[in-house]
């Protein structure tokens, strides 16, 4: 499976300095993240690692529109990103399916929050995008009826309803058995070639960022900071089989040591 095509125009995110400051109720802060600078093309799988708690989730809950930076700036392509956009959707660590809705009506849920219309082309989209994700004859399945990876899928799919630009996941599969994950990284990676969207994508698990990504943004500890951006330009079909080549092995290894590093400069 070959690599979507990657626009080599100006970059469709664009982090400049970005940092956060969490305040409590007992005035006191935590730095979650320290000046993060990243450009990130239109078209491009990218992923971050980095130890917990070194601001991950919130950089991607920045990119998202959903929470503000403390100071620095983030633009969507060429705008300043100040709020939720319709270009950006989000699928989170848990499927979130409303269990008294179907699998269909739970992908149908963001059309009927923006108040999408025709609804007869958006339920043909629903339907189709069940589909392309295995899940067709389960339309009218309730949450609880499925497992946990086919739920994950519907939530894809819910994510991939109105067609936006950029998917942020926020690691979608840590929850998943490991056959299950390696089978809905395959099955990722096939969308994303069909559609052709950016993805961004947050993971502890670093085989799994280095089969999926273009490009693996290695995260200091917090503060996090963007320590190293490494490219993954690995020849061939990006598959399970993909894990036994070296060139993949030494990726995998100098993110690893990179890591290490960083957790050992945190201990100290």
């Amino acid at each position: 499976m070959p690599m979507a095509s990657i626009s080599s125009a100006n970059p469709l995110i664009s982090i400049n300095g970005v940092s956060k400051t969490y305040r409590t109720n007992r005035n006191t802060s935590t730095v979650a993240l320290s000046s993060a600078d990243l450009q990130i093309k239109s078209g491009e799988f990218i992923s971050f690692v980095g130890p917990s708690g070194c601001g991950k989730t919130t950089l991607l809950n920045i990119i998202s529109g959903l929470i503000r930076p403390t100071a620095g700036t983030i633009a969507f392509d060429g705008q300043p990103l100040t709020e939720p956009s319709s270009e950006i959707s989000l699928v989170f660590q848990k499927p979130v399916l409303l269990p008294w809705r179907t699998i269909l009506e739970n992908v149908m849920l963001p059309i009927e929050i923006l108040g999408l219309t025709p609804r007869g082309k958006y339920l043909a989209a629903a339907k189709s995008l069940l589909d392309m994700v295995g899940l067709s004859g389960f339309e009218n399945a309730y949450p609880r009826e499925l497992s946990g990876g086919m739920q994950q899928r519907a939530s894809i799919a819910r994510a991939l309803i109105y067609d936006t630009r950029v998917l942020l996941m926020d690691e979608p599969f840590a929850a998943l058995d490991a056959m299950t994950r390696d089978e809905l990284n395959l099955e990722l990676l096939r969308i994303w070639k069909m559609t052709g969207k950016t993805i961004v994508f947050v993971t502890h698990n670093i085989p799994e960022a280095v089969l999926l990504s273009n490009r693996v943004v290695v995260m200091s500890a917090r503060p996090g900071k963007v320590r190293e951006v490494i490219d993954v330009d690995i020849p061939g079909e990006r598959n399970q089989d993909l894990i036994g080549n070296p060139q993949f092995g030494h990726i995998v290894g100098h993110i690893r040591g990179l890591l290490q590093k960083v957790e050992t400069r945190h201990d100290n």
